[in-house]
Parts: structure tokens; sequence; C-alpha cells
């Protein structure tokens, strides 16, 4: 039994906003993903019995249909032709409920695992179609990078990478589903919207860390109003982040550093403060 293991990286969003609402009740967002090294590791194989297993080493994530890594498999099967059956390992080391795209990523290594083991059994566009119904995060994983994403994140441009390893990722305990947080956005009254244009048209001209740093934000960081989030953000600025933004819908948050080692004595303050804190480099 033939098996592949992909590298399944997790992202922040430097800057999300919501522009609107489609017939069909989906969010319309525009926003600029960046991959980053913290990941989930997932194996997959065929095999002859017909049925999808899935495994993973955090009790809480659910093995079965509900898990978007488990519904990749199957779609994937039944674009493809594909008699065989499909076992899936996951060792996770993304933080749940953090808007870090954890379910997303491991379904787009599903899909680039499935297409390796079958010698590309699909076109790229087909690919990307499964993607897109497996939500909106989804379609950015089969690329990575920087990239600049609309409609429901299913329209990419790529960006110039943003290289840094000064970046530290921070969660309490608290989490966000994401229904709660596209919930919280619609009773928003007269927001302030982020500037994702202008972040974008900074990262296509190189811009640094400094002057990226005052163009991140998040609308969902005002909807959701988190305690712990506050006090996150209030710690990585106080150990002298250049920002900090809550990424996703919640409720993980990042802070660009100015130099490694400001990175790496902010980390340390934050996990005396809560369960994950990691400083990370982008991809």
């Amino acid at each position: 039994m033939r098996a592949v293991t992909r590298t399944a990286p997790a992202k922040i969003n430097l800057g999300l906003d919501i522009t609107g609402t489609r017939a069909d009740g989906y969010h319309l967002l525009e926003t600029v993903f960046q991959a980053v090294s913290i990941a989930d590791t997932v194996t997959v194989a065929l095999t002859e019995s017909p049925e999808i297993t899935l495994t993973c080493d955090v009790p809480a994530v659910p093995c079965s249909p509900k898990n978007i890594a488990w519904k990749a498999a199957q779609r994937y099967r039944e674009a493809a032709g594909l008699q065989s059956g499909v076992q899936i390992q996951i060792l996770k080391r993304i933080p749940m409920e953090a808007g870090m795209g954890g379910g997303s990523t491991d379904g787009a290594a599903v899909l680039l695992a499935l297409q390796e083991l079958t010698g590309n059994a699909l076109p790229q566009e087909k690919l990307l179609e499964i993607a897109v119904s497996l939500g909106a995060d989804v379609p950015f994983f089969l690329y990575g990078g920087t990239a600049y994403g609309a409609g429901i994140g299913e329209k990419l441009e790529p960006l110039p990478l943003f290289s840094t390893d000064c970046l530290v990722i921070a969660k309490g305990t608290a989490g966000v589903s994401t229904a709660q947080a596209y919930g919280a956005i619609d009773a928003l009254q007269n927001p302030k919207h982020p500037p994702v244009q202008q972040l974008r048209k900074a990262l296509e001209a190189g811009g640094t860390a400094a002057e990226i740093a005052p163009l991140c934000g998040n609308l969902f960081e005002l909807a959701v109003e988190l305690e712990e989030v506050q006090q996150i953000r209030s710690t990585m600025l106080e150990q002298g982040a250049l920002c900090s933004v809550m990424t996703g819908s919640g409720a993980a948050v990042f802070g660009l550093f100015p130099n490694r080692e400001s990175a790496e004595s902010a980390c340390a303050v934050l996990r005396k403060q809560v369960p994950f804190a990691e400083v990370c480099r982008t991809l």
C-alpha cells in the first residue's frame, strides 16, 4: 500500500474584510492570505477496501464525514471515478477554532496527495472546483505562499512572498465557530473596514514588515470581541510588536515583530498566559 505524506501549513490573514453577501447567503470577502510554518502532517494511502477511514492524534477532531479531509477524499473519488478506498492519518499541530485554516489545509493536503497517488487523475480546474466546494480557505492551500483572495475565497492572485521569521502566533482557550463569527459580522453597524487594497499594493511593491504592519487588520476582530484576543494583542504590543491582529474568524492572534529576539521574548511571555504561542516564519 503506497502512501503519500504531505505537510499541511496553517495560514494567517494579514488583512480580511467582508464586502457583501451573495444571493445564496455566502459572504463576499477580500483578504490577503499568508501561509506559515505551523503545520499539520497528513498521510494518505489508497486501499483495496472501498471505505474512507480517518484517524487523528487529537481526540477532539471529528474522524467522520464531518471532517473536511474526509469530504475531500469522497469528492475526489467521485470526480476521478476512483474505486479504491482512502486511508487518511492526521497529526494535528494547528490549534482548532483558531482562524488558521486547520481543517481546510488538511482537506487541500488530501486532494494534493490523491493527485500524486493517482498520477494527476484530475485537471487542475476540477481540483480547484472541489476545493471551492469544501470551503473558502481550501483553494488557497492548493498553492500557499502569499495571495490576494476575493469572492468567497476562490478568486486568488499570487502576491510577492512576504518573507519574515519574526512572526508570533498565540491562542487562548476560547474558540470561535465560523457561523457565530459571520453572525456577529452581520450585526455590525457602520464598521471601520481594514485597508486590504492598500495592503495588497504595499506587498506588490515589496514592502517591509514595518511598512506592512500598519495596514494589517481584520473586520472579524471588531465583531467577535473576545477578551482573550484583546489580552493577547495587548501583550504583543507591549512586547514591541509592529502590529497585532486576530486571524480569520478567530481566535488566534498574530504579531509581526521587528526582529527575532523581540519575537522570542514576546512568545516566552505569552506562553505564561495562554496554552498556545509559537514563533514561526512565513512560507
